[in-house]
């Protein structure tokens, strides 16, 4: 069962053309990464799965309902390249803030705010200014809010840059046991290992799709041993 079907999708901005006939369908459950380097599209695409942007045509459906779509963004955690967070408050308070329009009661909010901060690792850290907090754990914490109200599906733009490995691999884990459950990840990196642990990855250079498959395919098929070195047989080289 399809959670998330594109079809022949671009996006430009006024003479930039940003995406180029994007089609694909993600599977519900599935742990599906974008890998590409930076400017590739890669946030672009997230943002139009999320309803944030509308693509300039083709089309987006996330659970059956073409994009944007209010009713659906409500069922998506959405974590995004840039932190939206509100420096001035604390972790708590914000987590507590974002929950409010989730429309979690204030009980429900806190008892899954517990669980979600352990696993992000920042139970010791709730009642800090954000101001005070790291670039890693704003990273963190946005990654708590988004998985807030048990969405089905999560879109996570670079969720782990600036997290140190051994939390990094506590997530990635806890990723593993989400999608094990039933919920659709959108996962974008240009961390090889990390493209590793995705059960499909869509390969993106300069807007378009150039690959699709699982790692042990995307490697057999290039006649490859890494990943890494699959991107650049699939044309993932630098101009």
């Amino acid at each position: 069962m399809s959670s998330i079907q594109i079809r022949n999708v671009d996006q430009a901005f006024g003479k930039d053309k940003i995406l180029s006939d994007i089609s694909l369908s993600v599977q519900k459950g599935e742990l599906f990464g974008f890998l590409g380097p930076s400017g590739s599209g890669k946030t672009t695409l997230v943002k139009m799965l999320a309803g944030v942007d509308a693509p300039s045509s083709g089309s987006v459906d996330v659970l059956g309902e073409r994009m944007p779509q209010l009713k659906i963004m409500e069922r998506i955690g959405y974590m995004a390249q840039s932190d939206a967070l509100y420096p001035e408050l604390t972790a708590q308070d914000n987590v507590l803030f974002f929950s409010a329009l989730y429309r979690l009661s204030t009980k429900q909010a806190i008892e899954r705010m517990h669980e979600v901060m352990t696993i992000v690792g920042l139970t010791d850290h709730m009642n800090k200014l954000v101001s005070n907090y790291s670039g890693g754990m704003k990273r963190r914490l946005s990654l708590a809010i988004a998985l807030m109200h048990n969405p089905e599906i999560l879109l996570l733009d670079e969720p782990t840059v600036g997290i140190d490995p051994i939390l990094r691999k506590s997530v990635w884990k806890e990723f593993r046991q989400l999608a094990n459950n039933g919920v659709t990840i959108i996962v974008t990196t240009h961390v090889m290992d990390e493209a590793e642990k995705c059960d499909r990855l869509g390969m993106i250079r300069d807007g378009k799709l150039i690959a699709t498959g699982t790692p042990d395919d995307l490697r057999q098929a290039t006649n490859t041993a890494s990943i890494e070195e699959a991107f650049l047989a699939y044309g993932g080289a630098s101009k």
